[in-house]
């Protein structure tokens, strides 16, 4: 895989990016291209880059970049909000189309995690893409952060959001919590987080609570029908704890484009391994489903030399 750092902007905002290739690539371009997203705390260094490793090798050339506030991409630390994200992959897209050597008829979204509901929300209002998959997301995020908590410790939660709300108002800012206040990890994933991305740069900044309202806010089956006729893939592990399975079905029964939804044997990111034959097994459905919507959206399929 070849690497070439690059930046765009996004609403002014300098986001740090990297433009991932195949080792050979034909010069017949332009070429098939995916922008890859990570989820929340998630990096282009680690998911976006795993992504790029494994479907470079199958023609595609892929983007991945840091939301705005992350890493060294300009704008605020600890502010996360989705529909600043949901603007950074939008800019990507028109980034991506700037690019001589991409076809613009033939460019994909992949969204992890938080990611996955980001790209239905960014494909939804571009319309200017050809397939898009979404990957052990949340879709509803009000009934996701209920699902996770208690009772008690979700009218604690809206409380807390709305001291918040009124402290912005009044002294004009939110309040800087512990990146998982109010996301908190499953074991599983919390395991897999300490032992495979604390160690990445940027990772576990504070976040300021007005994040846990953006995803209270977040609706994803109430546009996802919009997002037709591109067609949309929903992968998801059968025993995520962490966004559980039913946030994918109930995805599934709201989009009216052509649907795809994929079960994967794992929990959220407990086959996140390069090699891991599950992650490989993923990457086998993704380049089957963006080959036919790549077909499907007018453009000639791509060959791939052996």
């Amino acid at each position: 895989m070849i690497e070439k750092e690059t930046t765009f902007f996004s609403e002014g905002s300098r986001l740090k990016a990297t433009l991932y290739y195949p080792e050979e690539l034909s010069g017949d371009g332009p070429h098939p291209a995916l922008v890859v997203n990570s989820g929340y705390q998630g990096f282009n260094e680690f998911y976006p880059k795993m992504f790029a490793k494994n479907l470079t090798k199958r023609g595609y050339i892929c983007l991945g970049f840091d939301y705005r506030g992350f890493a060294d991409s300009e704008g605020e630390k600890g502010t996360v909000l989705i529909e600043q994200q949901v603007e950074d992959i939008r800019n990507a897209i028109t980034f991506m189309h700037s690019q001589e050597d991409v076809d613009n008829h033939r460019l994909g979204l992949i969204g992890w995690g938080m990611g996955a509901a980001n790209v239905v929300l960014a494909g939804q209002k571009a319309r200017n893409v050809a397939g898009v998959a979404s990957l052990n997301g949340f879709y509803d995020g009000e009934r996701w952060l209920k699902s996770i908590h208690t009772y008690d410790e979700w009218t604690k939660i809206v409380d807390e959001v709305q001291s918040d709300r009124t402290r912005r108002v009044l002294e004009g800012e939110s309040k800087l919590a512990d990146t998982f206040a109010h996301y908190p990890l499953d074991p599983a994933t919390e395991d897999y987080v300490g032992k495979e991305l604390s160690q990445v740069y940027g990772f576990g900044h504070p976040t300021r609570l007005q994040f846990t309202e953006s995803i209270i806010d977040l609706k994803v089956e109430k546009v996802v029908k919009d997002l037709a006729p591109v067609p949309l893939f929903i992968g998801h592990g059968t025993r995520n704890t962490l966004h559980p399975y039913d946030e994918a079905a109930s995805l599934y029964a709201a989009a009216s484009s052509p649907k795809t939804l994929y079960t994967i044997d794992g929990r959220h990111n407990d086959f996140m391994y390069s090699e891991h034959p599950e992650f490989m097994l993923l990457c086998d459905r993704l380049q089957e489903f963006f080959d036919s919507a790549f077909a499907a959206s007018g453009s000639p399929a791509r060959s791939v030399s052996a």
